[in-house]
């Protein structure tokens, strides 16, 4: 990301948001806009494939508080006019007064201050580097630049979700040509260092008191002459498509978990690293198991004779079944713990627990009302004495 990207691009603008906009705001703007702007969601729509491009942008800066800090820093600079009126170190505004020209690379250089924490350059310094001349004039080599990051979706069936799966996914984003394996050149050419810039990728010039440094109009800012451009990403050494990657999505990822891949987002400016890439887990209900961190749950359905004489009753798990054995006298909504029979974490597997739940018929036959009626008649235990005892009392 360029210094005058930085000055130029209003990324709030682009995402629809303010700039005190919470980070949660920022991405669920961030996601409505990708959804709606997405190259497969717009077939030859180039205008839609532009504002993805800068939703992209404008996520990737806003979504690093670092980066946003370093651009809110910048913006608020430099982008209300300036430094404030009045004098300046050596000179004054308007570069009268004597002393010698004022660079603003000084306000940025090596020598801390006891408001910046001392050190070396950082924060806006970092920024600005792009933009002014080193202290004394010097020029400093364009700096490399971090890629975008990228986010996208993909969605699990439960069973997948606990064991593991590796999955194609599908990205329509900038990514590195495939052509020129990122440097531009045509195969079979290499690019060579700008005779103007010296590779540097900065030029300096003189403007009454001030020494500013800007990108060699040449190479525009790159250090290198590519003389037989790319035919496929036109000498960027970036082109933007679709591509199919494999993921690998760890065993026991849980829904709405975001993934990180790193090194598979943008590629990076310059030499500079590529960004990377989330994969937010969407994971379907299973029709007989649900989850409880690393426990699964599953309630189990029995008749009233099996909970009150006892009973041993085959249980599915995800790999198979187990026996589980339900003492005499079993409660409606009692749970049983089958140790290791959960999904696999980091500390070892869960647990499955099971819950027991009495299933009263809605039907009866002749004979079993009969039969409840002789059960009833033989089994004249009050089971609610300390409910009924507060009834009569009145």
């Amino acid at each position: 990301m360029s210094t005058k990207d930085f000055l130029e691009k209003d990324y709030y603008a682009a995402l629809g948001v303010t700039k005190d906009a919470s980070q949660a705001d920022i991405k669920k703007a961030y996601r409505k806009l990708a959804r709606e702007l997405h190259p497969d969601k717009n077939p030859g729509d180039a205008k839609a494939e532009t504002r993805f491009k800068e939703v992209s942008e404008a996520h990737g800066v806003l979504s690093d508080e670092k980066r946003r800090k370093e651009y809110d820093d910048a913006r608020s600079l430099f982008g209300a006019g300036g430094f404030p009126s009045g004098g300046f170190p050596n000179g004054t505004a308007g570069g009268t007064g004597g002393g010698a020209p004022f660079d603003f690379g000084d306000l940025f250089s090596g020598a801390g201050t006891a408001s910046s924490g001392g050190g070396g350059a950082g924060g806006i310094g970092d920024v600005l580097g792009g933009l002014f001349g080193g202290r004394g004039g010097t020029r400093t080599r364009t700096r490399p630049a971090r890629g975008n990051d990228l986010e996208t979706e993909v969605t699990l069936d439960f069973d997948e979700a606990v064991a593991g799966v590796t999955v194609p996914l599908r990205l329509s984003s900038p990514h590195t040509c495939p052509t020129c394996h990122g440097n531009g050149a045509r195969p079979g050419t290499t690019p060579h260092t700008c005779p103007v810039c010296g590779g540097i990728g900065l030029t300096t010039r003189n403007q009454g008191a001030f020494a500013f440094s800007e990108p060699c109009r040449e190479c525009r800012g790159t250090g290198q002459i590519i003389d037989d451009p790319c035919p496929d990403c036109k000498g960027s050494g970036i082109v933007t498509g679709t591509r199919t990657i494999t993921v690998r999505i760890p065993a026991g990822v849980k829904d709405a978990q975001r993934i990180r891949i790193a090194g598979r987002g943008v590629p990076g400016e310059r030499g500079g690293p590529a960004g990377d890439l989330f994969v937010v887990v969407h994971v379907r209900r299973h029709n007989l198991f649900g989850r409880s961190g690393d426990n699964l749950t599953l309630t189990l359905p029995v008749t009233f004779p099996e909970a009150a004489l006892g009973t041993t009753v085959k249980v599915p798990t995800l790999d198979g079944s187990v026996s589980l054995k339900l003492p005499a006298g079993t409660a409606n909504g009692r749970t049983f713990r089958v140790k290791g029979k959960g999904v696999a974490g980091k500390s070892g597997a869960g647990d499955l627990l099971v819950t027991v739940q009495v299933a009263v018929p809605k039907k009866l036959s002749k004979g079993a009302k009969e039969a409840l009626a002789a059960y009833a008649e033989a089994q004249s235990d009050d089971p609610r004495p300390h409910v009924t005892s507060r009834v009569t009392e009145k």
